[in-house]
């Protein structure tokens, strides 16, 4: 796995992580934990009238017994006597057969704060028994441990480097023909290409980062595409559309990766990895030269 591929990865996690709930995120664990463990991984489903045992899945080797939650769905009240249920369901239904007890969340916020000083007040209280809380860092090391092939099981197949550099012209064509039946307002003001601060004054990931540089691999492709396009004006709509596009998540107050990732769908980064290397040096050129993400304020000593 390259550095393109990981920081695909990555960002896919993140999305995964950040959009399942309840149940469905439940199942996106089990089969994280499952490619992550093997064998020494067990799937606990519920069954009859006996339910799963207050356990979704557990680690045999290190005795540890995993319950999932979605705690941004749920009131303070509501998920510390759900905690409580299920610890103390758990360690009466696996006895000595459980050592560790892991309650995985996806709120990437954090937990409430009484959550919190509930769920020490069960280590202080029921030692030598460990009790973790796994969230988005350690479920991220989990997942970027794994090999590549269970990574395409998880996430489907991402753009290498090599990938990327193999693009030719013919590759581009399906990503524009796409973007161009945007409608862009005509009446919109000009565009204005923006410094190449932009990434510092975005805040936007190393990950982010790292899309943008290898997709500039082959944006002077697609700049010599537009060169040579028959409408003189192609680039210009496409890039008007972008900008509408990024107008209208900017409106909903969205993290700049959120915004990000988001215009990677827009700009067609899905599919057989060929199409994502085409689509992201589509999105590379436009993020250089449109006014997607905000460029840096030049001070008057700079000016």
């Amino acid at each position: 796995m390259d550095e393109l591929q990981h920081s695909i990865y990555v960002d896919r996690f993140r999305l995964a992580f950040h959009t399942q709930r309840g149940t469905a995120f439940q199942d996106w664990f089990v089969r994280l934990a499952g490619y992550a463990f093997g064998a020494d991984f067990e799937e606990v489903r519920p069954y009859g009238p006996y339910g799963d045992l207050k356990c979704d899945g557990r680690r045999v080797s290190t005795k540890s017994v995993f319950q999932c939650y979605a705690p941004d769905a749920m009131k303070e009240a509501e998920l510390i006597g759900k905690v409580d249920e299920d610890f103390h369901g758990a360690r009466g239904h696996w006895n000595a057969d459980m050592a560790e007890w892991v309650f995985v969340h996806n709120d990437g916020r954090g937990l409430p704060p009484n959550a919190v000083q509930h769920i020490d007040g069960l280590r202080q209280a029921h030692a030598p028994l460990a009790i973790e809380t796994w969230s988005e860092p350690e479920l991220l090391k989990l997942a970027m441990g794994l090999e590549l092939a269970a990574l395409q099981a998880l996430f489907g197949p991402a753009a290498s480097i090599a990938i990327v550099d193999r693009l030719v012209m013919a590759d581009l064509v399906p990503i524009i023909e796409a973007l161009q039946r945007q409608d862009p307002n005509a009446g919109d003001p000009p565009l204005t290409p923006p410094s190449l601060e932009k990434l510092e004054k975005n805040a936007l990931s190393e990950e982010s980062g790292l899309l943008l540089r290898i997709g500039r691999r082959k944006s002077s492709l697609v700049d010599t595409f537009f060169r040579k396009s028959p409408r003189p004006d192609l680039g210009e709509r496409i890039a008007e559309a972008f900008r509408m596009r990024y107008a209208e998540l900017k409106a909903l107050d969205l993290p700049a990766d959120t915004i990000f990732k988001h215009l990677q769908d827009y700009a067609g980064m899905n599919g057989e990895p060929k199409r994502q290397g085409a689509a992201l040096a589509v999105l590379a050129y436009f993020f250089d030269s449109c006014d997607i993400f905000e460029d840096p304020l030049v001070s008057a000593e700079a000016s």
